[in-house]
This record gives structure tokens, sequence and C-alpha cells, in this order.
């Protein structure tokens, strides 16, 4: 096992115990090591955990120019519902606007 591997598993420990720390280096992140976090934040993304609008946040960007900047280097734009909580979320919406207008 590499010295990279063990000290990733240190870190993944880290965060069940002391989660504050490992938040600290994360804020450290995007302006040290904007590549990083990059990765992460699109790795995040293709792998469902966070949609477009929550990504472009995280990178400084309006969801729109995001869009485009992952179309242009091929990584897939997910459109549609990211969930059923964005289900609910747009029902309440939609009974709120049906009682109000």
């Amino acid at each position: 096992m590499d010295i990279h591997s063990v000290l990733i598993q240190q870190l993944q420990k880290i965060a069940q115990v002391d989660p504050k720390t490992v938040s600290e280096l994360f804020r450290l992140l995007p302006k040290r090591a904007p590549g990083l976090w990059r990765m992460l934040v699109v790795g995040a993304y293709l792998d469902d955990q966070i949609n477009l609008s929550k990504a472009a946040e995280m990178l400084g960007k309006h969801p729109v120019e995001l869009r485009r900047e992952f179309l242009k280097q091929g990584i897939p734009v997910k459109i549609g519902v990211e969930s059923i909580a964005d289900v609910n979320a747009d029902v309440k919406t939609l009974e709120n606007l049906e009682r109000h207008g």
C-alpha cells in the first residue's frame, strides 16, 4: 500500500472523529489546490452526490456557465429532476402557487 492510500484512510478516520478539522482542510482547497478541488466537485457531481447548481456554487460559477464548460469538456450534463426530494419540492411549490394564485 502506498503512502497516499494510507493518508487518505487516515483522513477518513479523522473525519469521523473530528469533522471540523477536515472541513477546515476543504475550506483551503479551492484557493490552495484548485485543480484538486475541481476534481472533487466534478466527481461528486458525476456520482450524483450533488447537482449542477451545487457544483456551480462550489466552483464559484453560474450554473449556465458550468453547464457550457461541462458540455465542451464532454462531461455529461444531467437535466431534469435530480431526486425525489426535488420532485417533492416542486409539488409543494405548485401547491403554494395554486393556493395563492
